[in-house]
């Protein structure tokens, strides 16, 4: 093969490479919204409007007033009408439903969006195996988390009409988990595979912020799961206290740090302190070194990010949870998350 050969080839896989980057990083936006949609779900009582699951024909939303009478009283058999909105109607349930049906709606979007240009990549070649089975894995995973969704929404049709803090904590962390792993896999292709830990330090302290990240977001899911943001609507003293009372009522004593709404939040308050200072001491270290390049400019954004953070967390602590925030809030561990997955991927392909 001819040096022209070579570059067009080489060229040419740049270019698919990129085309399929892009389609990736479509598919991860996809998953923010869809995370952003599932918190302003949970955020307004709505998880619970739809009591059965139909993945393969539940495309279409009711249109007869007929249909919109049948939904409601399926709804109206389970305890959340009974306990929560007896004097509801079928307009106010329309509400309620929309989102749900937009939730899982999008979610359907997300699988066919991911799907045809996969396929369509697969026939043209452009996939070898170990990528292909990273996209067969962000399919059947992106499967089970529908699957995991509908597993949540069934503990709240029970005796209490409110889903369990830990299903909802899987589902969002499944769901951060997906959106990780593409924007890793589209990042990839995007630089052309390159992967080589030249900066070890940096990569792991990177890896560390992702963890963090990670189990700081999980514990905001117990928050919501519990309901513990309409507590302790002061900053940065919970009730007066620093560490408040009431924190190791239950026994045996780690369920605590899972179904007692003090520590839950107290617990919620360390870590996100914990992150914020992990992130901004980062950010000065690689200041210091004098990395430059997109390594600088993904640090830099991280830094924003978790100040944004902190200020949209705590403001939406005082104002007692108010959705547009809480929404924000959620919003706003995605995109650092994402952010701290960018930072790695720099950091371990040692690019300028």
């Amino acid at each position: 093969m001819s040096e022209k050969d070579t570059l067009h080839e080489s060229t040419d896989a740049v270019r698919r490479n990129r085309i399929m980057a892009t389609w990736l990083f479509v598919v991860a936006g996809m998953v923010f919204l869809m995370i952003v949609l599932g918190g302003v779900t949970r955020l307004t009582d709505s998880g619970l409007s739809m009591v059965e699951w139909r993945p393969l024909t539940g495309w279409l939303p009711p249109f007869s007033d007929a249909e919109w009478r049948l939904l409601f009283e399926k709804y109206q058999a389970y305890p959340e009408f009974h306990k929560m909105n007896a004097d509801m109607t079928v307009d106010g349930f329309k509400g309620i439903f929309w989102l749900e049906f937009l939730h899982r709606l999008w979610g359907r979007a997300i699988g066919v969006v991911f799907l045809v240009p996969f396929v369509v990549f697969l026939i043209k070649g452009w996939v070898d195996r170990p990528l292909a089975w990273r996209y067969a894995v962000m399919f059947v995973v992106g499967g089970l988390q529908g699957v995991l969704g509908w597993y949540m929404v069934k503990s709240g049709l029970v005796d209490r009409p409110d889903v369990s803090q830990y299903r909802l904590a899987a589902h969002l962390c499944l769901a951060l988990v997906i959106y990780a792993y593409i924007l890793w896999t589209g990042i990839t292709l995007w630089h052309g595979g390159i992967f080589e830990f030249v900066r070890p330090a940096i990569a792991g302290w990177a890896a560390g912020l992702i963890g963090l990240i990670f189990v700081t977001a999980f514990s905001g899911a117990l928050v919501a799961g519990l309901d513990a943001g309409l507590t302790y609507n002061t900053f940065p003293l919970m009730d007066g206290d620093l560490i408040p009372d009431g924190m190791f009522t239950m026994q045996p004593g780690y369920i605590n740090l899972f179904e007692n709404i003090t520590t839950v939040q107290f617990d919620h308050r360390l870590l996100a302190t914990a992150t914020f200072v992990a992130v901004v001491a980062f950010w000065i270290c690689i200041r210091r070194t004098g990395v430059q390049g997109t390594l600088l400019r993904a640090v830099n954004l991280m830094a924003f990010m978790v100040c944004l953070q902190v200020a949209l967390g705590i403001s939406t602590l005082l104002l007692v949870v108010p959705v547009p925030l809480a929404a924000a809030h959620q919003a706003g561990a995605v995109v650092l998350l994402g952010l701290s997955v960018w930072t790695l991927r720099e950091a371990a392909s040692g690019r300028k």
